[in-house]
């Protein structure tokens, strides 16, 4: 093989179209371009993100981080710590927390959280669970048992 040889195959490279060239040529005059306007002109065509002069959208947007989450998750929170002064063997839900004083608002569903020792078993029934709470739960002989439609792990 020599240098010579290597061309492309036939018919893998075109001609491109020579505008301006006169009427006969088939793109004379306006080039195909249309007869007024800023995409007819010379140097187009605008900017990636150009919108006409409006405030693009990239600049319109917030920068940085800190952006509000859509449709966020909201839960009662609590952590291990709190559930160890609950008598041993009991069934923990949200309303049983309640009514035991434990907890005193309803932000929705429970989610434990892994602050904090636990020494008893308990059954505790919630949305979530952290991976640490579950671990000191299970540790103390207690179960886990997941509730509600909205029952992925969460962190």
């Amino acid at each position: 093989m020599r240098l010579n040889d290597a061309v492309p195959q036939s018919g893998s490279k075109k001609r491109r179209r020579r505008l301006g060239r006169g009427i006969a040529a088939g793109q004379g005059a306006s080039c195909g371009f249309g007869m007024r306007g800023q995409k007819s002109r010379s140097g187009r065509p605008t900017r990636p993100g150009f919108e006409g002069g409006q405030t693009p959208l990239y600049r319109r947007l917030p920068k940085l981080k800190h952006f509000p989450i859509i449709n966020r998750s909201h839960y009662t929170i609590i952590n291990v710590e709190d559930l160890a002064a609950l008598p041993a063997n009991t069934a923990v839900t949200l309303t049983s927390l309640m009514e035991a004083g434990v907890v005193t608002t309803d932000d929705g569903p429970l989610k434990v959280l892994g602050n904090g020792e636990l020494n008893i078993p308990l059954q505790v029934q919630a949305a979530a669970f952290s991976a640490s709470a579950r671990a000191k739960i299970e540790a103390a002989k207690g179960t886990c048992e997941l509730l509600g439609a909205d029952s992925s792990e969460s962190e």
